[in-house]
């Protein structure tokens, strides 16, 4: 099973990522890992190899190329990054975690220990904006697309254990979906037998 977790910053997508990943047995691979990876590959600091990602396309597509190609190589694994719905294209679950900006902003302040609201705001509607702008650019994605995913989820009004037990459930039934399948017919179990 390949399940991918993506939303804006704040959500909560780390948060859900690693609850899943220790509930059902299954390895995490977040964006945030890779870059690490990747910048310790190239013997950069952090914080040179995001300034160098800033300036060179060619770094946020290697970033995003390694996320897919570790996602295409293993079996059971979440998958999280801001990209990993559009990047894993044959993800089982794929799932978006929305949240209110003033939510979102209380999380930054806190987690990132930016110094108030009003800096939070300006450096967060910008690292959208420009996100948003090289998503478009590089892939020809619109990010605030969301008709790839099979569950959005507010995080503002469920804790980490209230959305996992609404992702724990949609696990459940796609294994029980998929172990009722004909094994005979060479019929593939997909998210959509869900809606019907």
């Amino acid at each position: 099973m390949r399940i991918t977790v993506s939303g804006l910053p704040g959500s909560g997508t780390t948060s859900l990522s690693r609850y899943l990943a220790e509930r059902h047995g299954m390895t995490m691979i977040s964006a945030g890992e890779v870059f690490r990876q990747l910048a310790q590959e190239h013997n950069l600091e952090l914080a040179e190899f995001g300034r160098l990602a800033e300036q060179d396309p060619s770094f946020d597509k290697m970033i995003d190329a390694r996320q897919k190609e570790i996602a295409a190589d293993r079996n059971d694994i979440i998958v999280e990054g801001r990209l990993s719905g559009w990047m894993v294209e044959n993800a089982d679950l794929k799932i978006w975690l929305f949240a209110p900006i003033a939510c979102r902003l209380l999380r930054i302040v806190s987690r990132d220990q930016v110094a108030d609201m009003a800096t939070a705001e300006k450096i967060t509607i910008e690292r959208e904006r420009c996100e948003a702008g090289r998503y478009r650019l590089y892939y020809d994605i619109d990010i605030g697309d969301l008709s790839i995913y099979h569950l959005i989820l507010n995080s503002e009004h469920w804790d980490v254990a209230g959305l996992g037990a609404t992702v724990d459930t949609a696990i459940a039934e796609m294994r029980r979906s998929s172990a009722q399948a004909p094994k005979d017919t060479g019929t593939v179990w997909h998210p959509s037998r869900l809606q019907k």
